[in-house]
């Protein structure tokens, strides 16, 4: 006769070996070990913060057993079981959670906001669902290497409302990418109900809107939710395509700890408590005869001596010693440039020819390099620099994108990942604002925060004078000069274009890559054929004179060269060509030859870069000073759209009056 169970869940193990079944217990007990003692700690001030997942270990510890070791996962704050399944030594977490040098950000990041690519695992950061994104790179990684792989990226009930989650999920079904998107429905976003979240029945339906599957299960249920992912994993790494995977359980602690729960009815409380996935697991086995009561003790026993082992190892490790010198070199990757001299071959190029011929010579030099943006495909970009480039080298990786900013910048992240490099053009600089978060959060601080670089170029088309009005015209640069992490360079002319831009591609860091859309095809020079690069951090002296320094970029050295001609003086113009990094020496030299500065940018005066370099001048070359540091910039409005306001907007009607007065003083 066969036993009937009053178990509020209901297990089926299948063809599931016994050694298996007991196995998965072991793995779904030790998280919930460790948060035990976490929150004892937590009781005794000893540690300083905790976001707790007891009642939600299935769903981690599941989707990580139901995956090969070396498929990524992207985690969020209560996937604990998924570092602990994976087998990341917990000496190593607990050292991580207490900001020691032997966890795996060198006491840089907090609780679950790091990741290590020795186990496949990327963490989150605070900004919810910019990991989904991730995810979307390393799926394309996998189908542009032939290779039979998933990932696996969580969010949660709350994390759904945000665009990211619309564009990631909108970015893998469009490009059929094998990923499995887990949403880990607790009931609360912090201390909202799922009711003042979304209106949906359920949030898996939101998957028919981007034409992929949509799956409920029970995520308290460890079986369910193993056998399930494996299954999908099996099927999408011969069929790769995404799909949505809603896990209802419930989060039996607060949001972290300081939160409390006191926002819960009690009866809901009580009815999720008879639905605690290691107690109903735990007596299934028991029922099945595969574990006793006595051994579930030994085996959680074994793992609280294990971990008082490591406590106290980590206890005892000395607190970090702050090392300025470390914590400025690992802002950045290290990058040995070798210059390659260009050859003594020319051609007469517009400069946005010789972006395309730099694209190009790129392109054919890194076979890992993707190349992603709104139209560049068939199309050729709206600017037509990558005309012609899908016949060349096909449609994986020139590839046209959906109008996702936020989520194409994630997936060029996720592809660094993987080994390989990548482009992202905003088809106006102005469009960066809707991929910020991912920029200046992640490309920018993921190398300091836990090892792993961004190898990404992001092109920016920028600048004003063509009447395109505010939202296609903006000099931003001054954005992401503040961002410690990224590169950001600027270039005024064809030759330096190509170059700046092969060394971009060089470089493992990411790359702000700023073109002036007003000298695309108003400007010719005679351009080196073939592959050469110029090193980032090196000013160019165009002009050499002893009445005054301009230190400028990009179109200001055009209008710097026109007012010295009109006002027919002998003048250093100095040509910045990369403002990050700034080449002080340079600036310091032509400070000393001529004793009188004027900084010249298109970006508006107030936050401008202007004001960083006129305050280097001050702090450490005013001696050399004969006058007042000028500077010379577009109004602090935004930019208009009538030509004879944009006129007045923009610096050059202000630039000979500025210079007469310094000539004069």
């Amino acid at each position: 006769m066969a036993r009937t169970s009053t178990m509020p869940i209901a297990f089926k193990k299948g063809r599931l070996a016994k050694s298996t079944l007991l196995d998965i217990y072991k793995q779904l007990v030790y998280p919930r070990v460790i948060e035990e003692k976490m929150l004892s700690l937590l009781r005794q001030g000893k540690i300083s913060k905790w976001f707790s997942g007891i009642g939600q270990e299935a769903i981690s510890v599941g989707c990580t057993l139901a995956l090969e070791e070396d498929e990524m996962i992207f985690t969020m704050h209560r996937n604990l079981g998924v570092f602990t399944a994976r087998q990341v030594p917990f000496q190593r977490l607990f050292a991580q959670w207490q900001g020691k040098i032997s966890g795996f950000s060198n006491g840089r990041e907090r609780s679950f906001h790091f990741g290590t690519l020795d186990y496949a695992i990327a963490g989150m950061i605070s900004h919810l669902g910019p990991q989904l994104s991730l995810a979307d790179g390393v799926g394309l990684a996998h189908k542009l290497a032939g290779q039979e792989k998933v990932a696996l990226a969580f969010t949660g009930e709350g994390g759904t409302s945000e665009g990211e989650f619309h564009e990631a999920l909108n970015v893998a079904a469009v490009w059929e990418l094998p990923v499995i998107f887990i949403i880990e429905n607790n009931g609360y976003g912090l201390s909202t109900p799922t009711k003042e979240q979304y209106r949906c029945e359920n949030l898996a339906d939101r998957a028919k809107g981007y034409g992929m599957e949509g799956i409920i299960i029970d995520g308290n249920n460890i079986l369910e939710v193993y056998n399930t992912i494996r299954n999908l994993a099996q099927d999408l790494r011969k069929n790769p395509r995404p799909v949505l995977v809603e896990c209802r359980t419930f989060r039996m602690r607060g949001h972290e700890e300081a939160s409390g729960t006191k926002y819960v009815p009690k009866e809901l409380m009580e009815e999720w408590a008879l639905k605690d996935p290691i107690a109903n697991y735990e007596a299934f086995l028991i029922e099945e005869g595969i574990l006793t009561a006595d051994e579930a003790k030994t085996i959680k026993a074994s793992y609280k001596k294990d971990i008082e082992k490591a406590l106290k190892v980590v206890f005892e490790e000395p607190e970090p010693t702050a090392d300025t010198d470390a914590e400025l070199e690992d802002v950045y990757r290290a990058f040995e440039f070798s210059e390659t001299q260009a050859g003594s071959e020319t051609k007469e190029m517009r400069f946005v020819d010789a972006i395309s011929d730099g694209l190009n010579e790129a392109m054919k030099s890194h076979d890992n390099l993707v190349l992603m943006g709104q139209d560049i495909a068939e199309y050729g970009g709206v600017f037509k620099i990558t005309d012609g480039f899908v016949n060349d080298f096909g449609v994986e990786r020139v590839r046209n994108t959906p109008l996702c900013e936020s989520a194409i910048i994630g997936a060029a992240l996720g592809l660094s990942f993987k080994g390989y490099k990548s482009m992202v053009e905003m088809q106006f600089a102005d469009f960066v604002t809707c991929g910020f978060n991912q920029i200046v959060n992640n490309l920018a601080k993921i190398h300091y925060r836990w090892g792993p670089n961004a190898d990404v170029v992001v092109r920016m088309p920028t600048g004003a004078g063509v009447g395109a009005g505010p939202f296609h015209s903006q000099s931003n640069e001054a954005w992401f000069t503040h961002v410690p992490g990224l590169k950001v360079v600027y270039p005024s002319n064809p030759i330096d274009a190509k170059g700046l831009l092969l060394t971009s591609f060089e470089d493992p860091n990411p790359v702000m890559f700023f073109e002036h859309k007003g000298l695309y095809r108003s400007l010719s020079a005679e351009v080196p054929t073939g592959y050469y690069t110029i090193p980032f951090g090196k000013a160019n002296l165009v002009s050499k004179g002893d009445a005054v320094s301009i230190i400028t970029y990009g179109m200001g050295v055009h209008w710097a060269q026109k007012a010295i001609s009109q006002l027919q003086i002998e003048a250093d113009i100095l040509d910045l060509r990369t403002l990050v990094p700034l080449d002080l020496e340079s600036i310091r030299e032509t400070v000393e030859r001529t004793g009188k500065v004027l900084i010249l940018h298109e970006d508006t005066l107030f936050g401008g870069i202007g004001g960083e370099i006129a305050a280097f001048i001050s702090e450490h070359l005013f001696d050399h000073l004969d006058a007042p540091v000028v500077r010379v910039a577009s109004l602090d409005s935004p930019i208009p759209f009538a030509i004879p306001l944009e006129q007045n907007f923009l610096p050059q009607n202000r630039l000979i009056e500025k210079l007469n007065y310094l000539l004069a003083y």
